[in-house]
């Protein structure tokens, strides 16, 4: 860690977060809390300064030498103190309802979590409840909202410890007024489907977010995709993808990805930028080009990623997207037709040429099965696609088909499928931020059910102690911007995601020399160590390194809220 500066009288002069007289100081109001002595990286990628962070209510009142007294005091020397990180790609949707502490990213100092990657948990009709609830495997809960506008509300009153924001999937609006089919939208349905992308983006939606790999989202042709995108830019909202490709078709799926921006009018983002399977780990640069090309002509291009080689996913993955028209069901029901199981097969064994086929690109001997919601199969959790193959005596094909048929479910799995160079040149982009791309969970049952990616509990930890502080391949300060003022400026998120008098007093508190995740593929259920206080909208949700039991978490809304009827 750089060794910080310290605030001097010419330093508060340029500070206006800071008394600007000893006469201001000393008529300075109590406050709640004040973090004294800390290494303060504010967010904006500047040097860190040692000084005090001053709270009262939900929202940071003073930065730099605060006197006065508080309700209370942290003393913070030798610590990094920063703005709460954003996890720009959570799957916490579900885990939340189920425990509301966001156990495993509050312990990396996640105060923010942002879903919606393709799917979203509104606009939902009843068909679409009464199938989700089917669906539901080791996290059970009602669902007792309709609009995604309900559904951040339902979390806030119930109590959340984290903030909570959603884009409004893609893939959900098409299942609203189309089904799980692979069929496109007459006029009358699309202006219905614009329609509820408006009503979102009212009720507080930070865009669209498609996810082109997976059936039904894979269905979506550009058009559709620039039609729902350009009603959230009218609301001031952007759009964000897991593209159509991230292997074979990766640079034709960045071209349709800035296309979509382009003719929409909305700012876009990459989901998790990856090249995927080792014969497209050269193209890094040529996509590196495209992003630059665009931004230089004026499109705001950002991304975001997770600092791991593999990535997880489900067996849908590694099975074209054919078979999987009009949903899960229908396709388990096909999985059982011996002439259709041969063609799936065919195809699983080459390079899909309208579809990502992972299964070509990891091999089955690269596939960890991680959740099944048999208590029969559960078992087989932690063992590659080719040791259950193995096991049963037959092909890696025909035992994914049957493992999905026996499950009832599409199988989390994890895909080893990315180079660790790429990972590495990637973390150094100055447009890059960071998700997990996981949900936000505890080391406890339910959770314990099911195996998990490490990512879930350790990729901000990773981040900061493996590629910061070991590797240096970036600065503390550039990490924390790029973890909280830039995903907050890209999302149009006002007053969070930097240390400043009036924004909300999201606040970490975290040990540089000590950051370090902990999770593994072979044992991921470990919580990252070295965060030791996290504050959300001004109270201890994390205090001394141990979770207080506070669920302060509010819905965090986009530029549309209430302003685009």
């Amino acid at each position: 860690m750089p060794s910080p500066r310290r605030f001097t009288p010419s330093l508060l002069l340029l500070c206006s977060s800071m008394p600007l007289s000893a006469s201001v100081a000393a008529q300075a109001p109590a406050y709640d809390l004040i973090i004294r002595g800390g290494t303060l990286y504010d967010g904006s990628g500047q040097p860190p300064v040692i000084g005090d962070v001053a709270i009262k209510n939900d929202r940071i009142v003073a930065v730099g030498k605060v006197t006065g007294s508080a309700q209370s005091e942290v003393q913070a020397n030798g610590m990094a103190v920063a703005p709460g990180f954003i996890n720009m790609l959570s799957w916490a949707t579900e885990s939340l309802i189920v425990d509301p502490k966001s156990q495993s990213d509050i312990r990396q100092g996640v105060t923010l979590e942002v879903m919606g990657e393709g799917w979203s948990m509104g606009p939902l009709n009843p068909a679409m409840k009464r199938q989700e609830t089917e669906r539901q495997g080791d996290l059970k809960f009602p669902i007792e909202w309709t609009s995604l506008g309900d559904y951040l509300s339902y979390l806030e009153k119930r109590g959340v410890s984290t903030n909570v924001a959603s884009f409004v999937g893609a893939a959900t609006v098409r299942v609203h007024e189309l089904g799980e089919g692979d069929v496109d939208p007459t006029p009358e349905q699309l202006t219905r489907m614009r329609a509820l992308v408006r009503q979102a983006m009212n009720e507080g939606a930070m865009g669209v977010g498609s996810s082109l790999i997976y059936a039904p989202g894979s269905y979506a042709e550009t058009d559709e995709l620039v039609a729902l995108t350009s009603e959230a830019a009218k609301c001031g909202g952007m759009y964000i993808s897991h593209m159509r490709s991230e292997g074979d078709r990766l640079e034709e799926a960045v071209d349709e990805l800035i296309e979509i921006s382009r003719r929409s009018g909305a700012p876009a983002e990459i989901y998790h930028l990856k090249m995927a399977g080792r014969s497209n780990w050269g193209k890094l640069d040529s996509v590196v080009a495209k992003i630059e090309a665009a931004r230089a002509a004026g499109q705001r291009i950002t991304t975001d990623m997770y600092t791991y080689t593999a990535g997880a996913t489900g067996l849908d993955a590694a099975m074209p997207t054919w078979v999987q028209a009009g949903g899960l069901e229908a396709w388990i029901e096909r999985l059982k037709a011996p002439a259709i199981r041969a063609r799936v097969a065919a195809e699983m064994k080459q390079p899909g040429s309208d579809w990502e086929n992972l299964y070509f690109g990891a091999g089955a001997d690269k596939m960890i099965l991680s959740g099944f919601k048999s208590e029969k199969l559960k078992p087989l959790t932690g063992k590659t696609l080719a040791e259950v193959a193995a096991m049963r005596g037959k092909s890696p094909e025909e035992t994914a088909m049957d493992l999905v048929v026996e499950d009832g479910s599409r199988v989390g799995t994890v895909y080893f499928l990315m180079s660790e160079d790429n990972v590495r040149k990637q973390i150094q982009l100055p447009w890059m931020s960071f998700g997990s791309d996981a949900a936000s969970q505890a080391t406890e049952d339910p959770f314990l059910k099911s195996g998990a990616h490490p990512r879930t509990y350790g990729n901000f930890a990773r981040l900061l102690g493996r590629y910061v502080r070991d590797e240096k391949l970036i600065s503390l300060e550039q990490a924390v911007y790029r973890l909280t003022t830039l995903p907050a400026s890209n999302l149009g998120i006002k007053q969070r995601g930097a240390l400043k008098p009036g924004y909300y007093a999201d606040v970490v508190v975290f040990d540089p020399a000590k950051i370090a995740d902990l999770s593994t593929f072979e044992k991921p259920h470990q919580y990252s160590i070295g965060m030791r206080d996290v504050f959300v909208n001004g109270v201890a949700v994390l205090r001394g390194g141990e979770h207080s039991g506070a669920t302060p978490g509010r819905a965090v809304r986009g530029a549309g809220w209430n302003r685009c009827s």
